[in-house]
C-alpha cells in the first residue's frame, strides 16, 4: 500500500492527514500554527506520523498547502528586492510601475524600474523595435542590486517575443538570477499583469526556502522517497521546481484546498462551500468539482493584480473571533486570538471572549469547559448569533448567481458557528472529517498540465486546433505524474485574433488527473 501526506498550513491551525492510494483516510491531526509556520508544519508531519504508524518508505507523495507566501506579502518581510523592465515606451511612460502600491510594500521591493522601448499592439505588431543597448545599460544598473526581475511588455499575452528576448539577454549577463515573464502570470492588462508579475520576483525567495525547509523536515521524519508537491490556487498541484518560479500562484490555495476536500468528502460537485478556521472564513463555490475561477481584477495585500485566483469572500469571523460590548453596541471580529484560542477563549480558561465561547454557552458545541460562560445573558449570546449569522447570509448571498436555493457544504473547526438554516441554502451538509478538509484537498489534489498557443486556422479547421491542444495539455500532465486513465481536460479557452494573419486563435486548456502510484 502507498500512502499520501497531505499538509494545509491556516492562521489558527496546521491541518495534517495521510490517505491510501484508495483516498482512504488513514490518519489527520490538528496542530496550531506557529509565528515562523515552518515549525508548526513538521509538529503536524510528526503527530500524523506516529498516529498513524506506517512505513515511512511507502509515503511518496507529500503535499503542502501553505501560507508563506500570502504572510510575505501581508507581513513586507522577507521579500526580494526587485529589478522591474517594463518594455513599453513610449506608449506608457505616463503611470510608472508600482504606482498604487502601498508605500511599505513599494519601500520593501525597491524602486529599481526602467521603462524601455518595445512591446506589441493588440494585433501583435510591434509598438517600436528593442533597443539592446537600452536593455544592457538597465541590466548593468542592475546588477548588485536586486534578487529578482520582473518583465513586462505591452500585450505580452498575444506575443512575448520581447520579454523573452530580454529574459535571454539578463541571464547572459547576470547568470541564474530567477525571472519572472509576465505573460507566464496574468492576463491582458498592462498594470495588474505588472503588478502580480512583481509579486512573483518578490516571492522567489521565500518559496526557495519555505520548500527547503519542508524538504529536511520530511528526511527528518524518515521520509526518504516522497515526491513533493506545492499545491497552487486553482486546485491542482505543482512540483517544487515550478513554485519556486511561479510562487504567486500559492496565493488563496487554503481555501481552495477546503474547497476541493468539501466536494470530496461530501460527493457533490456544484455548491457553496464556507470554511470556518480560527481567524477568517471563506466562501466559493464548487463548479465541476472545482474552485470557481474570479473573473474580476483580485487584491493582494493592497495590490490589484490579475492572475488566476479563485472566486472567495473573506471574512474576518472564525472560531477565535473576538466579541466586545462597548456601550450596549455589540461588535464581532475581525480581531481574532488565532492560534492562541486554547489559551485565550474563555472556556479555556483564558480571559478573551470569542464566538466559540458563545457557541458553547449556546450549546452549539462543547468545547473546553462550560462552566466558564455560564454566565453569559442569553439575551446577548442570541445578539452575538444574529449578527454572525447576518455576515454569513450577505457572503452566501453574494456568492450565488441566481437566487435558485443551493447545498452547503460546511467545513473547517470554526463551523460550530453556524446553526440549522442559512438563507437561500437548500440544505447544510456536515461530512465527516469536515474538520480537516483543506489537509484532504491537498492530500487528493490532482496533477495538471497546460498549454497555452497561437493556432492558425488557416492551415487547420478550430475543432482541430482544440484537438491539438487538448492532446498537448493531456500529454503535459500525464508527464507531470498523472495516470493516464484519470486526465480529463478541465478548462479550455479559445480566444480569436482577428488582426494577426492566418486566422489565428489563441488556446489555452488545462488538463488534470489523478497522482500515478507505482510500488517500488
Amino acid at each position: 500500500m502507498i500512502y499520501s501526506l497531505g499538509i494545509d498550513v491556516g492562521g489558527t491551525n496546521t491541518d495534517a492527514v495521510l490517505i491510501n492510494q484508495n483516498n482512504e483516510l488513514m490518519s489527520k491531526t490538528k496542530t496550531p500554527s506557529t509565528a515562523d509556520v515552518t515549525s508548526g508544519i513538521l509538529n503536524a508531519v510528526h503527530q500524523v506520523l506516529e498516529s498513524s504508524r506506517v512505513d515511512r518508505n511507502k509515503i511518496r507523495f507529500a503535499m503542502l498547502g501553505t501560507t508563506h507566501c500570502t504572510n510575505a506579502i501581508v507581513e513586507r518581510k522577507r521579500l526580494c528586492r526587485v529589478g522591474v523592465i517594463r518594455i513599453a515606451k513610449p506608449a506608457t511612460m505616463a503611470v510608472v510601475p508600482m504606482v498604487d502600491w502601498p508605500e511599505d510594500l513599494v519601500s520593501a521591493v525597491g524602486e529599481n524600474y526602467y521603462i524601455v522601448q518595445g512591446g506589441h499592439e493588440f494585433d501583435g505588431r510591434e509598438i517600436t523595435h528593442l533597443d539592446e543597448s537600452e536593455i544592457l545599460t538597465c541590466v548593468s544598473e542592475l546588477k548588485g542590486k536586486v534578487d529578482a526581475i520582473a518583465i513586462t511588455s505591452v500585450f505580452s499575452p498575444i506575443s512575448s517575443a520581447h520579454e523573452l528576448k530580454v529574459a535571454e539577454m539578463i541571464r547572459e549577463k547576470l547568470g541564474d538570477i530567477p525571472v519572472s515573464l509576465s505573460h507566464e502570470i496574468g492576463s491582458i492588462g498592462l498594470l495588474e499583469r505588472e503588478n502580480a508579475t512583481i509579486l512573483n520576483a518578490a516571492l522567489h525567495h521565500v518559496a526557495k526556502t519555505t520548500a527547503q525547509a519542508f524538504i529536511k523536515g520530511l528526511q527528518q521524519e524518515g521520509i526518504q522517497k516522497a515526491a513533493i508537491f506545492f499545491c497552487q490556487n486553482d486546485g491542482t498541484l505543482m512540483s517544487i521546481d515550478y513554485a519556486m518560479n511561479y510562487p504567486i500562484l500559492t496565493v488563496a490555495c487554503g481555501p481552495t484546498n477546503s474547497i476541493r476536500g468539501a466536494s470530496y468528502l461530501s460527493g457533490v460537485d456544484e455548491a457553496i462551500v464556507l470554511d470556518i478556521g480560527g481567524t477568517t472564513s471563506d466562501v466559493g463555490v464548487i463548479n465541476k468539482g472545482f474552485p470557481r475561477e474570479s473573473s474580476v481584477a483580485e487584491e493582494i495585500g493592497g495590490v490589484r493584480t490579475n492572475f488566476r485566483m479563485p472566486d472567495l469572500i473573506s471574512l474576518g469571523l472564525g472560531g477565535g473571533t473576538i466579541v466586545t460590548e462597548h456601550d450596549g453596541k455589540i461588535k464581532v471580529g475581525p480581531e481574532s486570538v488565532g492560534y492562541l484560542i486554547t489559551e485565550e477563549a474563555l472556556v479555556f480558561g483564558g480571559k478573551t471572549l470569542t464566538t466559540t465561547d458563545v457557541a458553547v454557552r449556546a450549546g452549539m458545541a462543547s468545547i473546553g469547559d462550560a462552566s466558564r460562560v455560564s454566565h453569559l445573558d442569553e439575551g446577548f449570546v442570541r445578539q452575538v448569533l444574529g449578527i454572525i449569522r447576518n455576515m454569513f447570509n450577505e457572503a452566501v448571498d453574494k456568492m450565488k448567481l441566481s437566487s435558485d436555493p443551493m447545498p452547503l457544504i460546511l467545513v473547517g473547526g470554526g463551523s460550530i458557528l453556524v446553526g440549522d438554516h442559512l438563507e437561500g441554502i437548500s440544505e447544510i451538509l456536515r461530512p465527516d472529517n469536515y474538520e480537516v478538509a483543506n489537509a484532504l484537498g491537498a492530500a487528493i489534489a490532482q496533477v495538471s498540465g497546460q498549454v497555452e498557443r497561437v493556432f492558425s486556422l488557416s492551415e487547420m479547421s478550430r475543432e482541430q486546433a482544440l484537438h491539438q491542444a487538448k492532446t498537448i495539455a493531456t500529454e503535459e500532465a500525464v508527464k507531470a505524474g498523472a495516470d493516464p486513465a484519470t486526465v480529463h481536460i478541465v478548462e479550455i479557452e479559445d480566444v480569436p485574433l482577428a488582426y494577426l494573419p492566418g486566422n489565428a486563435t489563441r488556446i489555452r486548456a488545462k488538463a488534470a488527473g489523478d497522482l500515478k502510484y507505482q510500488e517500488s
